[in-house]
C-alpha cells in the first residue's frame, strides 16, 4: 500500500473509550487505540466531556471543544510507533 492510499484510510468514523484507552474506528474497518495516559486532558475529562467530540479536517481529526483537545488517527499511529519501536 502506498503512502497516499494509507493516509486516505485514516479517516475516523467513531470514537470510543474504555477505562484505559481512547479508540478510533476508521472508515476502512480498522480500530486503533492509545493509552489515555498519553492524553492528560482526555484522561482527566468526564465521560460527558469525552463523548462531546466532533470530526474535523474532513474526518482525519477529532476535536473536543470543552477540553481543547485535538487528535488524528495519523498522529495516534505515529505516536504509537515512536513509543513502541
Amino acid at each position: 500500500m502506498d503512502t497516499a492510499t494509507l493516509l486516505k484510510s485514516l479517516k475516523v468514523n467513531t470514537v470510543w473509550f474504555d477505562a484505559e484507552k481512547v479508540y478510533f474506528n476508521l472508515t476502512d474497518g480498522r480500530t486503533i487505540g492509545s493509552p489515555l495516559t498519553w492524553f492528560p486532558r482526555l484522561k482527566n475529562a468526564s465521560d460527558s466531556q469525552r463523548q462531546n467530540w466532533r470530526l474535523i479536517a474532513g474526518g482525519y481529526g477529532v476535536h473536543w471543544e470543552e477540553i481543547d483537545e485535538d487528535l488524528s488517527a495519523e498522529g495516534m499511529l505515529l505516536y504509537n510507533l515512536q513509543t513502541n519501536p
